[in-house]
């Protein structure tokens, strides 16, 4: 089990994902300085391409399709012959035009979806750039030049840990603190980002730190 008490103070190897869930960037902020995988193989059915927001009916997945052929990462090109892209802002559009913050901050998201990064990687890299700025987080970040498969302590391994088929509650860096959400009875935890931000604004990184392992009660997804 991944523990938030492991992560403080400690340099993090992590992978970069497609707008990332409020534990990544919990484990971001905890963390002494943050290296990215840039050499790993790509891995799939991960939040490397896929993200999870609350729409008005239902939890939904946002998969960003990829290009047949590359294996590393850095290779990996987007496939823009499919509409996930009109699809994704679609998505996102009708389940935060109307929250309080979605005018705020939907030029930096737009601008960035819609450059058409050639490559995943590049494109990951991007919008976690913007939201580390939203979120005012500062940290010093390195990229990797060769895969490691065993990093030497301090450093703490998390790529792959951070998984959607597995939830949130068998971990333990992120424990949901309830802020208000557009639609539901009942508040999702650990959706991506962008739901915090919209929903939340300026108060996303208190949220995220109520939202802390060790601060929050546990809550069932």
């Amino acid at each position: 089990m991944i523990d938030l008490e492991l992560i403080k103070g400690r340099p993090v190897l992590i992978e970069l994902q497609y707008l990332p869930n409020l534990e990544y960037f919990i484990a971001f902020m905890n963390s002494e300085e943050v290296t990215i995988e840039a050499a790993e193989n790509f891995v799939k059915q991960t939040y490397r391409n896929r993200c999870y927001v609350r729409s008005a009916n239902k939890i939904e997945v946002m998969s960003i399709p990829i290009k047949k052929g590359a294996r590393k990462i850095k290779d990996i090109k987007i496939d823009y012959r499919q509409s996930w892209l009109k699809d994704h802002w679609r998505t996102i559009t009708s389940a935060y035009g109307k929250s309080p913050f979605f005018e705020y901050y939907r030029d930096g998201f737009e601008s960035i979806l819609f450059s058409k990064e050639p490559f995943l990687f590049d494109l990951n890299l991007k919008l976690l750039t913007k939201c580390l700025e939203y979120l005012e987080i500062k940290k010093h970040i390195k990229f990797t030049d060769n895969y490691d498969f065993n990093p030497k302590s301090p450093v703490l391994d998390l790529r792959s840990l951070i998984l959607p088929k597995m939830s949130y509650q068998d971990r333990g860096i992120y424990r949901g603190y309830a802020y208000n959400q557009i639609f539901g009875k009942d508040f999702a935890g650990n959706l991506s980002i962008i739901d915090l931000l919209f929903c939340e604004g300026p108060g996303a990184s208190l949220i995220l730190n109520k939202s802390m392992a060790d601060k929050a009660e546990q809550i069932k997804n």
